[in-house]
Formats: C-alpha cells, structure tokens, sequence
C-alpha cells in the first residue's frame, strides 16, 4: 500500500533536488558521486520522521552535507594514488549558472580544485556559507559541530581559498571572445596567436588518469602551452586524427570552455582561468574517459545557486 503522504515527500524532495546536487558537486568534484549522495539522501528522507522537520531544505541540506563529507574522506585516499594531476569532472552548465556570477566562481574547474585541499569539514562549511548563503547557526546544525567550530572552519577556509583564487578576472563577454580566438588557433595550428592569448606564466593541468596519454606534470610556460595545443592541429590526438576531430565551443562548470570530439565520443573538454586583461592564466584539460560521461551524455545542469 502506497503511504498517503508519499507524493508529497516525493515532490518535496524533488523541489529541493538541484540544490542538492549543487551542494553535494561542489563538495565532491565528480558528477556519479553527488548523485549517489542525493539518491542516499532520498533513502534517508524517506525512512525520516518529517512530521518532526520544520525546515525541510535545512533538513536536507544536512543530509546531503553530511553524507558527501563522508564520501569525500574515503575517496580523498583514492585520489592520493590517482596518475597524474586530478581534476574535478566537467559538466555542461546553463546560462543560468553563468549569469549567476558568484554561483558561476564557486563551480569553476579553478575553484573545483582550490576546495580539493580543504579538509571535508572547511569544504563543507565554505560551500554552504559562501556559496549557499546558509547561517553559522544552520551550518553548525548540518555539519554537526559547535557553531565556534563552525567560525572557526569557515575563517579557515576563507583565508585559504583567498590565498589561491585570482582577484581579478576578465568579464564574461570577454572571456568568450578569447575563448573563441583560442578555438580557432588551437585547430588551425596559429602557434603566434595561441601565445598572444596566453600569460607569460600560463600553467596547463591535464588529466588523463593513467587511461589515456597526457602530461603527468604541470606545463608551464606561453611557448610550450602554445605549441602543445598547435599540434592538435596537426597530428593524431589520442588516436583520432585531425580530420576526424572536431572541437566546439561550450559553456563548462559556469564559464567559456571547449568540447573535443572524435568519432562517436568524447575526447577532451578544456577550460580557463584569466586576467583581469583577458589573458589566459590557467588551463585545465580533463581526457580521463571515466569523467566525461556527463558532457557526452549532453545535458546541461543548472549549479547556480538557489537559496
């Protein structure tokens, strides 16, 4: 027999949903992993007494929280093992998520990576405080801690991820413009341009994950970024040749990015850090085939950030 009440859980749930799997993404940096937390979230919801939830987003929140926090300490030891440079997984994002410019920062690659060396509990309450606009008070409920300990997290954390973002950044409109140059250069081979686009100290993060071959360390340096992205133009990336590689613009994790396909795949998806004037300062290529399910399959993910 189906419980009365049931529907309603269900529709309550699903009115809280994306927020769950924003808050769970940016905890964890992979898409099959936030969706396992919200799917044990559903199961804890549904076995929970909800006539005793006053604030069911709060209450969910804490859930999820609590559940990616566990996630993340387990797979934090697989990723100290993991071949080359870890990367979080990519998504294809909305407009909405770009348009949200705060929501937009807080689910960049760059960003992404930053929140990787917090502890769980400073990734936890950073996300919820600065991202989701959530109390001290309600983070502590959440996170299961004092709320002095919750300040302490959160000052932390905020100290750390200051340290390491970029103050300034060029604006969106521009972002795309150098974006599209990039395109152009890095399939046509134009090595000049791609280093006119380029910082002089540009660091390109590739990860492929021991699956697939790519650089094991950083590339650092306009010159050496330019031409490994030239001779994509050129030779074989991957095993696909360039005339059976195409590459096209897309909007990933909230900013301007690049897709890179072969014949009935995924190759790469590529994405950037800049300057206040535009230029490129970092770029992360993720070509581990088990992270680019999400960008092959298509869809398009709204992680702006409702409150």
């Amino acid at each position: 027999m189906t419980h009365p009440y049931a529907d309603h859980d269900q529709q309550v749930f699903d009115e809280h949903r994306n927020l769950l799997f924003s808050v769970a993404y940016r905890l964890l940096g992979t898409v099959a992993d936030a969706e396992d937390a919200v799917q044990d979230a559903w199961i804890k919801w549904s076995a929970a007494d909800r006539s005793q939830v006053a604030d069911p987003k709060a209450y969910l929140a804490r859930i999820v929280s609590n559940l990616a926090m566990e996630r993340l300490r387990s797979t934090r030891r697989r990723r100290e093992t993991y071949v080359g440079p870890w990367l979080p997984e990519p998504l294809l994002t909305s407009g909405d998520t770009a348009d949200d410019v705060a929501g937009a920062d807080s689910v960049s690659m760059a960003m992404l990576v930053v929140l990787e060396t917090l502890s769980p509990l400073e990734r936890a309450v950073f996300v919820l405080k600065e991202v989701f606009g959530f109390s001290h008070a309600e983070i502590a409920v959440a996170v299961e801690r004092s709320e002095p300990a919750v300040r302490q997290a959160a000052h932390r954390a905020r100290e750390h991820v200051r340290a390491r973002r970029p103050r300034f950044t060029a604006d969106r409109s521009r972002q795309r413009e150098v974006t599209g140059r990039f395109l152009a250069a890095a399939t046509g081979g134009d090595i000049n341009t791609l280093m006119e686009l380029l910082s002089p100290n540009v660091t390109l993060w590739t990860d492929g994950g021991g699956k697939v071959r790519q650089a094991l360390r950083p590339v650092v340096g306009a010159r050496t970024v330019a031409a490994w992205f030239a001779a994509i133009g050129e030779v074989a990336y991957q095993g696909v040749e360039p005339a059976d590689m195409t590459a096209e613009p897309a909007e990933i994790n909230g900013g301007p990015g690049m897709v890179f396909r072969g014949p009935g795949r995924v190759i790469a998806t590529v994405t950037f850090d800049f300057d206040a004037d535009g230029r490129i300062t970092a770029i992360h290529n993720v070509a581990n085939p088990d992270k680019l399910h999400a960008v092959a399959g298509g869809t398009t993910r709204d992680l702006g950030t409702p409150r």
